[in-house]
């Protein structure tokens, strides 16, 4: 286990700023308080996003994927978002109801640039609000109606570095342990591992919606 030494550990802003300096240009002025077009193109683009909320007690993160734009730019302050099938764990829920403050980080497939997105969210269930986003007569279980705060753009070095698109960089899932490994592994053994392996994916895609 690493302890960090008081010599070298940064505790407060100023040391922080001296650290790394003030940003300038581009890295300032690409932040605005609203959803320009240029930035509800991104969202409308973007299949898959990540949701991050804090509650009381805890923090999540949460990933959101569905076809593009099933994110809905309501207006240039105002994001709707289906929530649909999942896990029953609601962790990002549980934080949003004990605190609306959350972030959302915006991929499209093939491109470098992110969509960092703050705000805050309320959970309605609302029926006119879940019909507008039925799939396949599915409604969603609710709507995460989220005031914007701020907007702006992350350059592609991260996704550079990593070659996340890149296809010859891509994993076998083979080579990983399965989850009904993990899983079992972790509760040893209490958990039948190889039963839940058995279909998984068909059973995932079947339940889609």
């Amino acid at each position: 286990m690493i302890t960090v030494s008081e010599a070298h550990r940064i505790a407060d802003t100023e040391t922080l700023e001296k650290l790394y300096g003030a940003p300038s240009g581009a890295a300032v002025e690409k932040e605005i308080d609203y959803l320009h077009p240029h930035y509800q193109s991104m969202i409308a683009a973007s299949p898959f996003f990540v949701l991050a909320s804090g509650g009381p007690d805890s923090m999540d993160v949460s990933p959101r994927g569905d076809a593009p734009g099933f994110v809905a730019v309501e207006d240039e302050k105002t994001l709707l978002i289906p929530d649909r099938r999942g896990n029953n764990r609601v962790d990002s829920m549980r934080n949003i109801v004990a605190n609306p403050r959350v972030a959302l980080l915006f991929l499209i497939p093939g491109i470098g640039e992110t969509l960092r997105v703050n705000g805050r969210a309320e959970i309605s269930t609302d029926p006119a609000l879940l019909e507008r986003f039925r799939v396949e007569g599915k409604l969603p279980r609710s709507v995460l109606v989220v005031r914007v705060d701020t907007v702006f753009f992350q350059c592609a070095r991260a996704i550079f570095r990593s070659k996340l698109w890149d296809p010859a960089r891509h994993i076998e899932r083979s080579s990983l342990p399965s989850l009904g490994t993990i899983v079992s592994d972790i509760t040893h053994a209490r958990f039948d591992g190889k039963e839940y392996d058995k279909g998984l994916y068909e059973r995932l895609k079947g339940a889609l919606y």
